[in-house]
């Protein structure tokens, strides 16, 4: 591939640098050489073929660790190459996918079988978590000893339900697999809403509008409440303290989840916490704003200034998209119908830009989740790692609309949002992905590797 210089950029996510400041990188085959503030040397540029940023924002790239790509068996959803097409396009060039799809990622044959599918198929750089359920240990044990110590992010445990209905394992089961995690220092990454309490709003509410078919979608975040989500919040970490495991709270969706976390850097924690663009969005907090476009699990709540303040002061680490398309046709049905999930992963770091600055995005969106997961040489700007870079630019004003996006679903939760900021190119492994804002058909994603230190 040669080298690239990209210069006249303003540089965000690398440690050796104030944000923002002006200066160049110098790419080499897939990986950063070299990069300094300023203008490069005429040595460098006379060896190198140049890029003029133009004065735009280079980032490093994004890992969002929660995405739902539905490959295999929910492929009329998506698959992986059209949804790390989407990712691309929203500068977002390393994923780590979530276990419930068909079948559900809980052995080391399904596990495989993803590996295999995203090899020469993805534009993005990719990893799959392995799902939790019986017959965890023999999972665990064969990926360690057939695949590698390196190809698996985290476990994930469901102890709410979710698309796929994966069941926890049995409670044997759980306990060798948090002590085996504890002992490898492997993440488990935990879905945590109470069942029970679901169960009794949902039964109220039938009993209220007399069918499940009459129970309006303003419920359902009744349903799937606050109080739901802090008792399986409280369940969770009291296990990760009892069992030394390293936890990791996905989709944090209420300030009273908030309050429970460590205000800390996430390399010093025990406990870290993920949230979403859509429990932040300011818009989407607004009940009487909420429609079909908006109904996820956990539910939206009204809580948005209070988790941005918990972002703000390193109670929550990391923002994820829980990326998860559904056809239209699916979302229809009220609170306990329709199907519940949004595709976010294209418009996330756009919309996000209008009221987070850079710098909290490439350290809550890159550099955490490679800290948390033990991604190696990713998710910052820094001399020998691996080449994934996103220039973003002013763009005048932009109302997103369905007709933007790139999945095969046809639309987004953030249709109507004004954006003035674009992904105007994007680098992965050091091939341009995204050109001028649009698609170059390059799949040059590769397996992410993963180094759980041990404590």
């Amino acid at each position: 591939m040669g080298k690239t210089l990209i210069y006249n950029a303003r540089i965000v996510g690398a440690p050796a640098l104030p944000a923002l400041t002006e200066g160049w990188v110098l790419v080499e085959d897939d990986r950063i050489a070299a990069l300094g503030a300023g203008s490069p040397a005429d040595s460098l540029r006379a060896e190198a073929d140049t890029f003029d940023a133009a004065g735009a924002m280079l980032m490093p790239g994004l890992i969002d660790s929660h995405v739902h790509f539905r490959e295999p068996g929910l492929t009329h959803k998506g698959t992986i190459a059209s949804e790390s097409a989407a990712a691309v396009l929203g500068g977002v060039t390393s994923f780590i996918e979530m276990p419930n799809t068909v079948p559900a990622t809980t052995d080391k044959a399904a596990f495989a079988d993803k590996l295999e599918r995203a090899k020469g198929n993805s534009a993005a750089n990719y990893g799959f978590m392995l799902g939790a359920a019986d017959g965890v240990m023999t999972a665990l044990r064969e990926i360690s000893g057939q695949l590698g110590d390196d190809l698996l992010p985290a476990v994930k445990l469901f102890m709410g339900t979710t698309t796929g209905g994966m069941a926890m394992p049995g409670t044997d089961q759980l306990g060798q697999m948090l002590t085996y995690c504890a002992e490898h220092r492997i993440p488990v990454v935990v879905h945590a809403e109470d069942n029970a309490i679901i169960a009794e709003n949902t039964a109220e509410a039938i009993a209220r509008y007399g069918s499940a078919e009459a129970v309006p979608l303003s419920e359902h975040s009744t349903i799937r409440s606050a109080e739901a989500c802090l008792s399986c919040a409280r369940q969770a970490i009291d296990m990760a303290r009892e069992s030394g495991v390293r936890l990791h709270l996905a989709h944090v969706s209420t300030a009273a989840e908030a309050a429970l976390l460590e205000s800390a850097a996430p390399e010093g924690k025990q406990i870290t916490a993920e949230t979403t663009p859509m429990y932040l969005d300011g818009e989407f907090c607004r009940p009487e704003k909420r429609t079909w476009r908006h109904k996820i699990n956990p539910a939206v709540k009204s809580d948005a200034m209070e988790l941005r303040r918990a972002l703000a002061d390193d109670r929550i680490d990391t923002i994820a998209t829980d990326h998860a398309p559904h056809l239209p046709s699916e979302k229809g049905g009220g609170a306990l119908k329709a199907a519940s999930g949004a595709p976010s992963v294209q418009f996330a770091l756009p919309v996000m830009l209008e009221y987070i600055a850079p710098e909290v995005i490439a350290a809550k969106m890159a550099a955490n989740p490679s800290a948390i997961f033990g991604v190696m040489k990713r998710g910052k700007i820094e001399e020998g790692f691996y080449a994934d870079l996103v220039l973003v630019e002013k763009c005048s004003r932009h109302i997103i609309a369905d007709a933007d996006v790139a999945s095969p679903c046809g639309w987004t939760p953030f249709k109507g949002h004004a954006v003035y900021n674009r992904v105007a190119f994007v680098w992965v492994n050091g091939k341009i992905a995204v050109a001028d804002g649009r698609l170059t058909g390059t799949a040059a994603g590769q397996a992410l590797r993963f180094e759980h230190k041990q404590g």
